[in-house]
């Protein structure tokens, strides 16, 4: 089966096919590490704050040491979080030189989606890859999440995984191109899309 092509955001929502059935809106954000998904990602989350809309979900930031990438922190945009990996981290679970926390991850990460699942809003996931993946509980609430009625926005990674290679070729989830040329814009786009949605779901 062919994947659908990632693009650029298209601004149209289901406001301009009144007659036609609502269906969540599901967004996968693609790039090479660094371009600035999850920069993306934080501001989608003010921008959606300011307007009172609810979000929940969870971001993954860099630890640097003198310009030095060490490490990864997930933290629940509520405000709960953890070292997710770090070159120093000796744990069974490896990508790359970082040692992966799983059980870290699991205490910020889970409760965030599915408190997600309990107060509804819009849902946040940074990031689909592989250090995230190595968690089965989190492929299982991220596949439930995907099932229900929530709008999702995600990043994911460019590897190729059997989790994330089967989302791509979802015809439900739009994948979109971050690029150094429309990431500044992007958050609002989504924002755009995102309350088109909850416009009418209300």
């Amino acid at each position: 089966m062919t994947s659908p092509a990632p693009t650029t955001l298209a601004r149209v929502t289901s406001n301009a096919y009144p007659d036609l059935p609502l269906q969540p809106l599901r967004f996968l954000l693609e790039g090479p590490p660094k371009v600035g998904k999850t920069v993306a990602m934080r501001r989608l989350v003010e921008l959606l704050r300011e307007h009172g809309a609810a979000v929940s979900g969870f971001v993954t930031d860099e630890i640097q040491e003198r310009d030095r990438r060490v490490g990864f922190v997930v933290r629940d945009v509520a405000g709960p979080e953890a070292v997710l990996a770090h070159q120093d981290f000796q744990t069974g679970v490896q990508v790359s030189r970082f040692g992966v926390d799983v059980p870290a991850f699991e205490r910020v990460a889970l409760p965030a989606l599915r408190s997600a699942q309990e107060t509804g809003g819009v849902v946040i996931i940074d990031e689909l890859g592989r250090m995230e993946l190595a968690s089965a509980p989190f492929v299982k609430v991220v596949d439930a999440l995907l099932a229900g009625s929530l709008p999702v926005v995600a990043t994911v990674h460019v590897y190729e995984h059997p989790v994330t290679d089967a989302l791509k070729r979802r015809a439900d989830i739009q994948r979109v191109v971050v690029t150094e040329a429309n990431r500044d814009e992007l958050p609002a786009q989504l924002f755009w899309q995102l309350t088109g949605f909850a416009g009418r779901a209300g």
